[in-house]
């Protein structure tokens, strides 16, 4: 009743081919569950299969509660679906996607009530399906609800509000309408429950109820005391009970509740969270107390630790509570509940706080993403620690990671426990963490020295040579550590083997490939995606397919496969955002500066360009230059300078270690494009110290040969001799890498320095062409302009109007209008900035020339 547009629009939601996500809000009463019962009728009507997941009210439920009952209604085991291990936060991810993949069907409708109670973890879960619904996934919340926030962008919304009084009328008859009407404000519960009492001779229309709960406590005075017994030990144990447990713990049998209509048609379920709260309300303190003792004395065996620790801790037994608590918080953090699993290990401190229960809930709160949880639990772990050992267990609790704020509380903390007797693997698994807090700290001058050591001491115990192996592979940047990352990683993936450990197999695999394309060995490092591939199934979830991704685009890309690279890099960088967005476009901008070298820059990389996040610190100067260098491909000269300028004076420059090839190529393809000389020949010298290797970091994009990039320099610089020879060499540096795309490039440029000594380019030229058309280099063009419209390209990309390249050439400017034209057709351009764009990378002497 009174719902006749809503229905329409379940209806119309229910016939759509494309899934969605409704969230259904409202004040207790309105008639939420009654629209989803509609809807499931509806749909059940039309074939589709329907399931339910409730949310309780209660504090005690186990983690995922709503999915657990979603995933049995729909047939699937969800112990099974939800057993998986964790060793990094998003790890987790892989629940979800299970929890994805089991319900996985055409037309499946599922209904969740009560998000309002959801825990953290089962919230998470929904955000997680609506991103990508094949079925109607219905939710109804309590307004206002700031829980689901978050999901209304990607949601449909339906707020449902009280009856009309006409309405109110057909349910209560016309002589009271108007004063329950004013009573309720057309609450349907509300309304509902007054027609109850007209019908039952109990409405009394000059002495009202004021609410539900006063209707309820009069229907509870009228019953049996047995059945009053056992209905406020249901009460207690929530909305939704165990009826065999409520009978127990109240001495009354299952019959007394035949005498009810407070309980629906199932027999364990109060027929709305409100019937509950009055009856729970209509007991004194004492009363609640000696209930709550009973129904935990009967859990004795259950498995639902933190229901028991609820009904514990409400009967004053403080140790049991605590004890069942942790108990909880265990069951939820291996469920991969984790802010579930913090939040009950936040209850046991309160009720006694140790060394034990502060670890568990730092790390809890790391795989949570709670840093400032995190970072406060470690601290105060720190603070009750009884020895040394401890210590060190409290210092380990945080990670080393990009930030600045988490570092400086972590290494401190490190120190301090790297100052104690501790145990050789302790000491190993320390000065790993101390090496890696040194790594984002900028601190490259002290990795060595601390990666080295614990290596050495890490030898005999798996778990520390892992973390040393990690910390020693970061100590060995670029070129000079190449071969010792080759050496990591075989040792590695013999640890892996051993400790039968996919996610060691797959970072020993990464960084085999890591390594390879840096060599230049793109063959080989191909060769090893079938077992990076193998290893990242094996771990399962999307982060590591993420880093398969991100390293199969990476080779694509170098080889000139650059659909491939797109569509990977795109899937890849899909996968990762949802997770973690800074990873997810760093990896992807990078990808798509690389593709710029040779397609022009897309719209993804262009967006990413102007509006990237802000990096760490330690990152800052490589997003300048990298966002600098793909503006400059789409030919916006002035925001590519800008950025630039904002690098600072090139002395104190301090790139990334894994990132300096590609930084200083980077600055070099930048100053070259801009005309800064002064810049460009203090930046070559630098990059001239790599010559012969490959500009590659962390398998994210391939630059080419280093003697690309120098060859472009001097090239800038008019030392064309010079040029000559590095363009040579890089010609068959990228064919022998397997790179064709570079080496067109490398050609084309090559061209362009033998034309400027006036010797025969030709044959380059011809052999660049072809190339560039075989592989659809998009970003370059194999028609050449004349000496004049060469002349009238340059100013265009200096930002000259027809006006001013008229009055700098001395013509007219219809004559320099034409010249434009006939660029822009020559090209197949059709804005000027395309052709900024073009001569970037064109030779620098026209046809004629």
């Amino acid at each position: 009743m009174g719902r006749a547009r809503e229905l329409a629009a379940v209806r119309s939601w229910l016939a759509a081919e494309t899934g969605r996500l409704v969230l259904c809000g409202g004040e207790p009463g309105i008639g939420k569950t009654r629209l989803a019962q509609e809807l499931a009728g509806h749909a059940l009507a039309l074939g589709r299969e329907v399931v339910w997941g409730h949310c309780v009210e209660t504090s005690g439920a186990p983690a995922f509660w709503p999915w657990r009952q979603v995933l049995k209604a729909a047939g699937a085991d969800p112990d099974r679906v939800l057993a998986h291990d964790a060793e990094v936060p998003q790890d987790r991810f892989r629940v979800f996607d299970a929890i994805a993949t089991a319900l996985d069907r055409d037309g499946l409708v599922i209904i969740v009530e009560d998000v309002h109670w959801a825990d953290e973890a089962s919230l998470l879960v929904l955000a997680h399906l609506a991103t990508r619904p094949r079925g109607l996934l219905f939710a109804t919340f309590r307004d206002p609800c700031p829980a689901v926030a978050d999901l209304m962008r990607s949601a449909d919304r339906i707020d449902l509000h009280g009856l009309s009084a006409a309405e109110v009328a057909e349910l209560t008859g016309p002589e009271h309408a108007a004063t329950i009407t004013e009573l309720t404000s057309g609450n349907p519960l509300f309304v509902t429950e007054i027609a109850r009492a007209i019908g039952d001779g109990t409405w009394r229309a000059d002495q009202p109820p004021r609410s539900v709960r006063d209707i309820v406590t009069a229907r509870l005075s009228r019953l049996s005391p047995g059945t009053r017994d056992l209905i406020r030990t249901a009460a207690l144990i929530g909305r939704d009970f165990d009826l065999d447990l409520a009978a127990a713990a109240s001495g009354q049998p299952i019959s007394a509740l035949d005498e009810t209509s407070l309980v629906d048609a199932t027999g364990h379920r109060f027929t709305h969270a409100l019937t509950r709260d009055a009856v729970e309300a209509s007991l004194t303190p004492g009363e609640r107390r000696v209930l709550h003792r009973r129904i935990a004395e009967a859990m004795a065996e259950s498995t639902r630790y933190a229901d028991v620790a609820r009904h514990w801790n409400a009967c004053g037994e403080t140790e049991e509570a605590r004890t069942w608590t942790i108990r909880a918080a265990q069951d939820a953090v291996a469920r991969l509940a984790y802010e579930e699993g913090a939040r009950l290990y936040r209850l046991a401190a309160e009720l006694q706080d140790t060394h034990e229960v502060q670890v568990a809930l730092g790390r809890a709160a790391y795989f949570a993403g709670d840093l400032a949880g995190c970072v406060q639990a470690a601290q105060r772990a720190a603070e009750l620690a009884g020895n040394p050992e401890q210590s060190a267990e409290a210092a380990l609790v945080l990670e080393a990671a990009p930030g600045a704020g988490v570092n400086a509380i972590a290494t401190p903390l490190c120190d301090n426990a790297l100052r104690q007797e501790v145990s050789p693997a302790t000491r190993a698994r320390l000065l790993a963490q101390r090496s890696h807090l040194a790594f984002y700290r900028g601190e490259q001058h002290r990795l060595d020295e601390l990666s080295r050591e614990a290596l050495r001491l890490a030898r005999g115990d798996d778990r520390a040579l892992a973390e040393a192996l990690h910390a020693r592979q970061e100590a060995c940047p670029g070129p000079s550590g190449r071969a010792e990352r080759l050496g990591l990683a075989t040792e590695m993936i013999d640890l892996a083997h051993r400790t039968h450990s996919p996610r060691g197999a797959m970072w020993g695999s990464l960084w085999r490939v890591h390594a390879l394309v840096e060599s230049g060995e793109l063959a080989a490092a191909q060769e090893e995606l079938p077992a990076l591939k193998l290893a990242c199934e094996r771990v399962g979830g999307q982060v590591p397919l993420w880093h398969l991704d991100v390293v199969t685009a990476c080779i694509a890309q170098a080889q000139g496969r650059f659909a491939e690279a797109q569509e990977v890099g795109r899937r890849g960088y899909d996968r990762m955002r949802v997770i973690e967005r800074e990873p997810a476009s760093g990896a992807y901008f990078a990808l798509q500066c690389g593709l710029s070298c040779h397609l022009g820059p897309t719209e993804d990389g262009l967006a990413l360009a102007r509006h990237f996040h802000d990096p760490p610190p330690r990152f800052r100067l490589m997003s300048k230059l990298t966002r600098a260098f793909l503006l400059l491909r789409a030919g916006v000269r002035d925001e590519a300078l800008e950025l630039y300028r904002r690098c600072g004076p090139i002395e104190q420059w301090d790139l990334p270690a894994f990132f300096v090839l590609p930084g200083l190529v980077d600055a070099v393809l930048v100053t070259s494009g801009l005309g800064l000389t002064d810049d460009l020949e203090l930046i070559l010298p630098r990059l001239a110290e790599f010559r012969g290797e490959h500009a590659a970091g962390n398998g994210v994009a391939y630059m080419g040969p280093v003697t690309l990039a120098l060859g472009r320099g001097h090239l800038a610089l008019g030392e064309h001799e010079q040029a000559v020879t590095d363009l040579t060499t890089a010609v068959d540096e990228a064919s022998r890498a397997g790179a064709p795309a570079f080496a067109a490039e490398a050609r084309w440029h090559l061209a362009a320095a033998l034309r400027a000594l006036g010797r025969d380019a030709d044959t380059v030229q011809r052999s660049a062409d072809r190339a560039i058309r075989a592989l659809g280099m998009t970003g370059f063009t194999t028609t050449e302009l004349s000496s004049r419209e060469h002349e009238v390209a340059t100013l265009v990309t200096e930002g000259m109007t027809n006006r001013q390249i008229a009055r700098r050439l001395v013509i007219s400017e219809r004559t320099a209008q034409n010249h434009v034209q006939h660029i822009l057709t020559k090209l197949g351009f059709s804005t000027r900035s395309q052709i900024a764009a073009w001569m970037s990378t064109a030779p620098s002497t026209p046809a004629d020339g």
